[in-house]
């Protein structure tokens, strides 16, 4: 798949979440992971995100018992970095730099946070090594 593929719409992100968090589960109990999450669907709606999902190659079900039972095959890094490369592009034209910026200008960084950012730019300054 390609870096667009992996876009979805918020609401089946939402269930991928819920995937992702608790592993494979049934349609009633990502229903109930959701209603946990303030998301309020109808058990029907839950059924056509993850038949979407499958058909789209992001979950897949196994027949467990009564139910069949979903599970992520897409990693959500994966996920996270396509959404958050067409945010960099509707936002800041593909420009990382401005992103960085206005993340660390407008929300509050941990210590541990900020020491990791220290590093990977330090690490940014460091000549590249050659093999020869």
């Amino acid at each position: 798949m390609a870096t667009r593929e992996y876009e979805l719409p918020d609401a089946e992100f939402e269930v991928m979440k819920v995937l992702w968090d608790a592993g494979p589960a049934s349609v009633r109990q990502v229903l109930s992971h959701l209603e946990e999450r303030g998301r309020r669907l109808a058990y029907t709606t839950v059924q056509t995100f993850l038949t979407r999902l499958e058909q789209k190659g992001f979950v897949r079900s196994d027949r467990s018992g009564t139910a069949f039972r979903f599970r992520a095959l897409v990693s959500r890094e994966r996920v996270s970095r396509s959404r958050l490369r067409s945010l960099l592009e509707q936002l800041y034209d593909g420009a990382a730099g401005p992103l960085v910026l206005q993340l660390v200008k407008s929300e509050r960084l941990t210590p541990a946070e900020v020491q990791e950012l220290h590093k990977l730019i330090d690490d940014l300054d460091k000549p590249e090594k050659t093999t020869e």
